[in-house]
């Protein structure tokens, strides 16, 4: 949205793309104050950025222009993408984490990330399938934004996949088959332990355990088909 108000707030940590803009990376900052995470992201030896931060009031900061290549997501992986900082978007919402007491997001961010989301998907043809957690690009790595994220408000918008919750049926896979499906719906399955947490903490909050059950294959096989079989 043209009228969505940003404050800038430069970091000198980016560099040139060398992809066009495909995806959106959300994170949470995963420190004790967003004050701390600004002031990292903004730090020249920390060499971190991200294009924005969305404090817990709502305020959207401008650390990186959307045409530079910010440096948040580290060694990543989606959809045969390695180079996931130069075709991505990084949008950092402040939360203190799991190692610092993660908690709900705040209805003033989730107010400001909808929005922010939107006008960045709809500037660059994002599909709403390009539109991913942290733990989803690098899965062995991370658990952000986590499973208190709330994916369903972006979802129900077309913003971002809808958990599936329609005509489920168990295919049956071996678990080497699931994993196979994992690598072709988009995760790096090199770790599949993690691949499989990082999956659930997307599709499957209420659980995660890193086990492979007929729940997973159901909702895996749901979003591999053409349209998601999901309440957007």
């Amino acid at each position: 949205m043209s009228d969505l108000p940003i404050i800038d707030a430069p970091s000198p940590n980016f560099n040139e793309r060398k992809l066009p803009v495909s995806m959106i990376v959300l994170h949470y900052t995963g420190m004790t104050s967003g004050e701390a995470a600004l002031e990292r992201l903004r730090d020249p030896v920390a060499e971190v950025s991200a294009h924005y931060l969305v404090e817990e009031d709502g305020r959207i900061f401008r650390l990186v222009e959307e045409d530079k290549r910010a440096w948040h997501a580290g060694r990543a992986h989606w959809r045969g993408i390695k180079d996931v900082n130069s075709a991505s978007v990084g949008i950092e919402i402040v939360n203190p984490g799991h190692e610092h007491g993660y908690r709900n997001f705040t209805e003033a961010q989730m107010g400001a990330v909808i929005p922010l989301v939107a006008a960045i998907k709809e500037r660059h043809g994002i599909t709403r399938g390009n539109v991913v957690g942290h733990s989803d690009v690098a899965p062995a790595r991370k658990q952000d934004p986590g499973e208190l994220f709330n994916w369903h408000a972006l979802a129900r918008l077309r913003l971002a996949l809808p958990r599936p919750t329609k005509n489920l049926v168990d295919p049956g896979w071996p678990d080497a088959g699931f994993m196979l499906a994992l690598e072709r719906f988009g995760y790096d399955v090199e770790d599949g332990p993690a691949a499989v947490t990082a999956f659930q903490r997307r599709f499957r909050p209420e659980m995660i355990d890193g086990e492979i059950d007929a729940e997973c294959r159901c909702l895996l096989l749901a979003l591999l088909l053409p349209k998601p079989q999901g309440d957007d």
